[in-house]
């Protein structure tokens, strides 16, 4: 970790406003974490982000309003979570470490421990029971609609498989973690232009993307795992949303969907390719993004908030390609861009990026990117949905009014032609009066 993200103990109490012994006790709670410096047992060293949040949780304290104000705005964490933990540049999912389950498990056994809870539960019947070939309806859905990409052809298909499957409406964990395995098993086969597979996730897709490279099985296979799930991004709290309405897993994936396929989230990939095409080649990685910055435009794929020293899930990726295909020419223009854009900004690639790169290198079909994205996170908003469920309590937020305080008198009801008018104070008296939902 870098010098600057550590605080002396003296820089602390400062920061803080706070004494050595205050300081102290925050050690010993957990909310700071220090280390001895250069071995020096005496001598230690805090966590900056440590002691930032901290004064941010004390500030937020004294302003309420400016919590409600920042919460939902990579702000304080507005949910319980047991899934995924983002700490210290690494991803976690239920304590296991993301690159480690990458490498060594298959997508159904991260499905199974993200949606049970256990990391060597036999996932196999979970799986063969779901049915490895396309409904008859949405099948025809399909064909018809052969021409959209994969991740709008997702949504035209699930209403109608969500239609002929009543069992969907069983909210139990074990109950949903097998509706999740079907769901999985249709937009697998929906994404790879394929009726049927016995195989698994990963090995589906291979035959529908590229039949001619076996290889590059293990690939999809660690990006799925990597992009199953990234705690409370927009698209799995839309998700959380939904199941706590008490929706089915069908609803709570379509919303997903919907979420994910604006620009700010899943689609912005498709930035990304645009972008590699206008380098071209390693030669031009230098004069494009120097116009590119000129202009006053981003380089889409690089830098995330969460990751100050590189989002590990890029990395990871990236390097597995650079091993495997080395000679391909999409991977030395990803080098040279990489090269370029560390020099100039300083940023490194995060997951967006190695996507568009892996779809280069596999010379998979148009749109593969998003739709593997949004395959991955099929099985994160899976498992947001079983512990929506298992809370049993509505999302519903308040509001903070910020119109016009005192409205003007309305003509609200009408008899016989005659105005029947009431002020405000009336219409909110009113509300006590009559029947208010519930579910409001």
């Amino acid at each position: 970790m870098a010098k600057d993200h550590y605080l002396t103990a003296r820089e602390v109490t400062v920061e803080l406003g706070v004494s050595a012994s205050t300081l102290y006790a925050y050690v010993s709670r957990g909310l700071i974490r220090s280390e001895p410096t250069d071995g020096k047992k005496r001598v230690r060293r805090y966590h900056r982000e440590d002691v930032q949040r901290l004064k941010e949780r004390k500030e937020l304290r004294r302003n309420p309003a400016k919590l409600a104000e920042q919460a939902l705005h990579w702000g304080v964490p507005v949910l319980e979570s047991s899934i995924t933990l983002i700490a210290d540049g690494r991803l976690y999912y239920r304590g296991h470490d993301v690159l480690a389950l990458a490498a060594t498990r298959t997508v159904e056994e991260v499905a199974g421990l993200i949606w049970l809870g256990n990391p060597e539960a036999d996932v196999t019947p979970l799986f063969a029971a779901a049915n490895g070939k396309i409904p008859p309806r949405c099948l025809a859905v399909r064909q018809h609609l052969f021409d959209l990409p994969p991740t709008e052809l997702f949504q035209a298909v699930l209403p109608v498989a969500a239609a002929e499957d009543v069992a969907a409406c069983d909210l139990r964990p074990t109950a949903v973690a097998q509706t999740g395995a079907r769901i999985l098993r249709l937009l697998t086969l929906v994404a790879a232009g394929r009726e049927e597979s016995n195989s698994d996730i990963a090995h589906t897709l291979q035959a529908g993307w590229a039949p001619e490279d076996p290889a590059a099985a293990q690939f999809l296979r660690t990006a799925l795992i990597l992009c199953a799930d990234h705690e409370l991004h927009v698209s799995a709290f839309t998700a959380r949303c939904v199941a706590s309405a008490g929706s089915t897993p069908y609803a709570v994936v379509m919303a997903g969907l919907a979420a994910l396929q604006g620009v700010k989230h899943g689609m912005y990939i498709e930035q990304v390719e645009p972008f590699l095409r206008e380098v071209g080649t390693p030669e031009r990685a230098q004069v494009v993004i120097a116009n590119r910055l000129k202009r006053g435009e981003q380089l889409p794929g690089f830098g995330h908030r969460l990751y100050p020293e590189g989002d590990p899930r890029g990395g990871a990726l990236l390097e597995l390609m650079a091993k495997v295909y080395a000679d391909s020419p999409a991977t030395a223009l990803a080098h040279a861009v990489i090269e370029q854009a560390r020099r100039v900004i300083g940023e490194s690639p995060t997951i967006d990026f190695a996507l568009a790169v892996l779809a280069s290198v596999l010379h998979l079909p148009s749109s593969a990117a998003p739709a593997l994205f949004a395959l991955g996170r099929t099985i994160g908003w899976i498992g947001h949905a079983i512990e929506q469920y298992q809370l049993d309590q509505l999302i519903r937020p308040r509001a903070r009014y910020v119109g016009p305080v005192s409205p003007p008198t309305e003509n609200l009801h009408r008899q016989g032609g005659t105005s029947t008018t009431r002020s405000w104070w009336d219409v909110y008296q009113s509300l006590f009066d009559g029947v208010v939902s519930h579910t409001d």
